[in-house]
């Protein structure tokens, strides 16, 4: 089983598979791939044309996380529906809070 956060320098990196044109915005629960990979699955209403559904994960996820959004890095997968997200590695209790989502583990 793959690790849900790891370290690039002094960066948290996680996985998230987002899908585009929902309903509603948010930030479900964590989520294993065939491949082994977790991630945190996550909704939001934009489409994924011209960025939107890009910048509305990265608002998104700043608000769940209490983080200015230029904290919030797309590492890879820009154009993907998995992407990979690259965080400052604060305080120990932010890290609790994204492993805290509900899912496999």
């Amino acid at each position: 089983m793959a690790a849900r956060l790891g370290m690039r320098g002094s960066r948290l990196v996680f996985h998230v598979r987002v899908t585009p044109r929902s309903s509603r915005d948010a930030v479900e629960r964590w989520e294993r791939g065939a491949d082994g990979r977790e991630y945190l699955k996550v909704r939001v209403t934009a489409p994924p044309e011209g960025g939107k559904a890009n910048a509305q994960l990265i608002a998104l996820l700043a608000r769940t996380f209490d983080l200015p959004r230029s904290a919030i890095e797309i590492a890879a997968g820009e154009s993907a529906r998995l992407k990979t997200i690259s965080i400052p590695a604060a305080a120990p209790a932010l890290r609790a809070r994204i492993e805290a989502f509900g899912g496999p583990g």
